[in-house]
């Protein structure tokens, strides 16, 4: 399992994944090959994913954010399948993420604007297969947004 430099080095690298490997070791306080040894056995452990950059899209011009909620029609058999497919194909789809219960999938959608965003709507999302319900929040604001555990 994990121990405390370990947590030290998961602090650090969601805090600043983009530091370097002296930077980080030092940090925590530990020689830089220890360091790189630590995030090479977390990497490979899949303890660690990914170092990835986190792209602000209201800054680039994306000011509207809304989160569809799927339900499928069951009674296809590759309704699941075909919509996800379809959906993967949409490049204004952020994020698609399964469910158990009432909802079956939800799809986290971007567009600069109310305009980009109805056409959109009518042109790609109410086109996907097997819909038999859709539920629609759009974002307000984000009060809490933190991918970092307590380690």
């Amino acid at each position: 399992m994990l121990d405390d430099t370990d947590r030290r080095l998961l602090r650090h690298l969601l805090a600043d994944p983009a530091q370097s490997s002296a930077t980080l070791a030092e940090r925590v306080g530990i020689a830089p090959a220890t360091a790189w040894r630590r995030v090479e056995r977390l990497t490979e452990q899949g303890i660690i994913r990914a170092q990835e950059a986190v792209i602000d899209w209201r800054a680039l011009g994306y000011g509207v954010e809304v989160s569809l909620r799927f339900t499928l029609d069951k009674t296809v058999s590759r309704a699941f399948e075909d919509f996800t497919e379809a959906a993967r194909r949409v490049p204004e789809v952020l994020a698609i993420e399964t469910f158990l219960g009432r909802v079956d999938l939800r799809l986290n959608v971007i567009a600069r604007d109310m305009t980009h965003w109805q056409e959109i709507y009518r042109t790609r999302i109410l086109t996907l297969p097997h819909i038999t319900d859709i539920e629609a929040l759009m974002l307000i604001s984000t009060l809490k947004d933190a991918e970092a555990l307590p380690v």
